[in-house]
């Protein structure tokens, strides 16, 4: 089934007029067709209007706010209402709301508050979303469906207890396999029936008041399948609703990024197009926001994908809510687009008057004007990209390096009990993602469950602390270099199966014969502890966090430990011919110097197209019917110079450009169409 597309870049964002009198919203539209906005996010919490009681729809306000977005031109991104149930439902329902970690079953407030297993809720998130769906669907204004908001967090309800358990039987043949897989013989921890099996919680399983250690970790991870397997049953309840009474409009919910809860290659394949919320901290580094940004294209395999949320200036829910500075607004939502988004759109259109989000920033203020600096620079961003067309949709980015990126390696390594409290999953990912990005080299963030064939579109794949080694991964990993291709992991690699019990046979098991190397034993480096690497060229770098004791079986020696230690002088960093290909493995946390090091030699064997530019300043390709589109954003406040790769035209100024000596503005941005 083919779904409609976008007809010119989506430039707007969360519309909440119910929180305003009617007279306010002429006056926003006026406001907002100055500032070039073409749509509208709306409905995404107005159940509670929409439904006053259990008997009782009422769509009046719905209807008012859509037919004048209609007269004015707006594209509608049409929300569910669904990630807040309604104080009635709540009352007379009050299994509705959630169970917490901590054993409390919550009442009424806050958002995302809903049991995802909560027949009650699930009956009537569908109802709604059919008769919204049966009321606007037909719509050509209504350019895309908007399921909930931010899903998210978990349950340890008993209703999530009997359908955790439920959900395990599909998964096992029996209690017996069960227990196997979880290894229940530790500390007498057997199941003798299903019934006595509940979430791991701080009243049952877990060690700890925070979800981040378990006495049984296969449970846990088994409950964070679970709870994303619950809530994708929630967001493809609601998409089915709509589609019986609308066929062809796409259907998206907003991720988040890294977010942990959720597993969003197995999502993504159940949504018509990708949107994500991007909400930089003040310090976020910019190579973190790259690879979100490519995270979300990944998981959809390599389409673009739309900016749902960003703030245009301040957000309200940080530690440190800095004011993005003249320019950097627009230069971020470049950064989005050179990546992937053919939208650009922000919370909120309106600023919120009352309760936890009134500071945070909107095209319209407090102040209620067109006269601030943030009303001025959303209007030019807009008649940029209303200037610009259809010209960058759709866009592919040609990448030949692959990082691999799996939430069940995620939840596996951080339960872990051991060997080090600061060894976190999305840190070592982005450590081994930046080293590429300060060469400006294309990266593609990519799932496990890829074959050696699909694999052989990149000349690299990285798999940094691939802990968890599900069924097959081997095996297409083995395929993939045996075929030709490049494989580079690190420590704690190969570690465990999917139910995070060890592979007996030495470190880093199943890809032991892969990587040509078997790792005795690891030390955990405490902060303050750092020690040095040396290369066969004799550079060095400083290395950290844990240390693999490695012994070679027909790997090649790339660098070993210096002095300090009892290992020193032993391999830290190998190379294993394989079959027609090679593979890398790392012994330890090198310091950007290493991976720098590491990254230059790969450059020199692969020819691979990059560019070097100053810290912060990045250029990127799309590919759209053959046309190459390079844009060029200035992240940072600083000026500088650059040797800029192509000829062509910048798309944005008119210009032509030259390749050579170019100087970049502080936040500077170009999108340059190769001559």
């Amino acid at each position: 089934m083919e779904t409609k597309q976008f007809k010119q870049i989506l430039f707007g964002g969360d519309y909440n007029p119910e929180q305003w009198p009617k007279e306010v919203w002429y006056h926003d539209m006026q406001l907002l067709t100055k500032a070039n906005i073409n749509e509208a996010t709306i409905n995404v919490f107005s159940w509670a209007q929409l439904q006053p009681t259990e008997e009782k729809y009422d769509f009046s306000t719905l209807d008012a706010i859509v037919k004048l977005l209609v007269e004015n031109n707006f594209q509608i991104v049409l929300a569910t209402s669904t990630a807040a149930v309604p104080a009635w439902m709540a009352k007379r329902y009050p299994e509705v709301e959630r169970t917490d970690f901590q054993g409390r079953h919550h009442r009424f407030g806050e958002r995302h508050n809903a049991c995802p297993n909560s027949p009650v809720f699930r009956m009537y998130g569908r109802r709604l979303a059919s008769k919204l769906a049966q009321r606007y669907g037909e719509l050509a204004n209504v350019v895309c469906w908007h399921v909930s908001n931010e899903y998210g967090g978990q349950c340890y309800c008993d209703n999530c207890a009997k359908a955790f358990r439920v959900w395990l039987q599909r998964r096992y043949n029996s209690i017996a396999d069960v227990n196997q897989a979880w290894n229940t013989n530790f500390w007498g921890h057997t199941f003798y029936d299903w019934d006595e099996i509940f979430p791991p919680n701080e009243l049952g399983d877990a060690i700890g008041s925070d979800n981040s250690n378990s006495t049984i970790a296969g449970l846990s991870i088994d409950y964070r399948r679970f709870m994303s397997d619950s809530m994708l049953q929630n967001y493809t309840d609601e998409r089915d609703a709509i589609r019986e009474f609308d066929p062809e409009t796409p259907i998206t919910t907003n991720l988040m990024g890294t977010f942990k809860d959720l597993d969003y290659f197995k999502w993504a394949r159940e949504m018509n197009l990708v949107s994500w919320d991007n909400y930089p901290a003040y310090n976020t580094p910019f190579s973190y926001t790259a690879m979100c940004h490519d995270l979300m294209r990944g998981v959809k395999n390599g389409a673009p994908f739309m900016l749902m949320e960003q703030t245009p200036s301040q957000q309200n829910w940080q530690p440190f809510n800095s004011l993005k500075r003249p320019g950097q607004m627009r230069a971020m939502s470049y950064q989005a687009m050179a990546h992937g988004a053919d939208t650009i759109q922000y919370f909120q259109l309106r600023q919120s008057r009352g309760a936890t989000e009134k500071f945070h920033g909107a095209v319209i203020s407090h102040a209620d004007t067109d006269n601030t600096r943030v009303f001025r620079e959303t209007a030019t961003l807009g008649q940029e990209l209303s200037a610009l067309g259809t010209e960058t949709l759709g866009g592919r980015t040609p990448a030949k390096v692959g990082i691999i990126f799996d939430w069940d390696n995620y939840w596996a390594l951080e339960y872990a009990s051991g060997p080090n409290v600061l060894l976190k999953y999305v840190d070592q990912i982005h450590r081994y993602y930046a080293a590429f990005y300060r060469q400006n080299i294309a990266v593609d963030m990519i799932p496990t469950d890829l074959s050696a064939e699909q694999m052989a579109q990149y000349d690299l794949v990285v798999a940094p602390v691939l802990y968890m080694v599900k069924p097959g991964v081997a095996e297409q990993l083995t395929q993939y270099v045996k075929n030709g291709g490049h494989f580079i992991t690190t420590f704690m690699s190969g570690l465990v199966d999917e139910h995070d019990n060890v592979d007996i046979g030495g470190y880093p098991g199943q890809l032991r014969e892969l990587m040509g190397v078997w790792v005795e034993e690891f030390d955990a480096l405490p902060p303050e502890k750092s020690y040095q690497v040396k290369f066969n060229d004799q550079t060095t770098s400083r290395c950290d966090l844990i240390c693999d004791i490695i012994h070679p079986e027909g790997a090649e020696v790339l660098a070993t430990y210096d002095k300090g230690e009892f290992y020193q002088d032993t391999p830290v960093v190998t190379k294993n011919k394989f079959g027609a290909g090679s593979t890398i493995y790392v012994g330890t946390q090198l310091a950007d110097e290493g991976l720098d090091h590491l990254v230059n030699a790969l450059i020199s064997e692969f020819d691979w197209e990059h560019y070097t530019t100053p810290a912060g300043i990045e250029i990127t390709r799309r590919v759209n019917d053959d046309q190459a589109l390079y844009y060029l954003v200035n992240n940072t406040n600083e000026p500088a110079t650059i040797d800029w790769p192509v000829a062509g035209v910048d798309l944005l100024s008119g210009q032509a450009v030259a390749a050579g000596e170019m100087s970049v503005a502080a936040f500077d941005v170009k999108i340059v169409r190769k001559r």
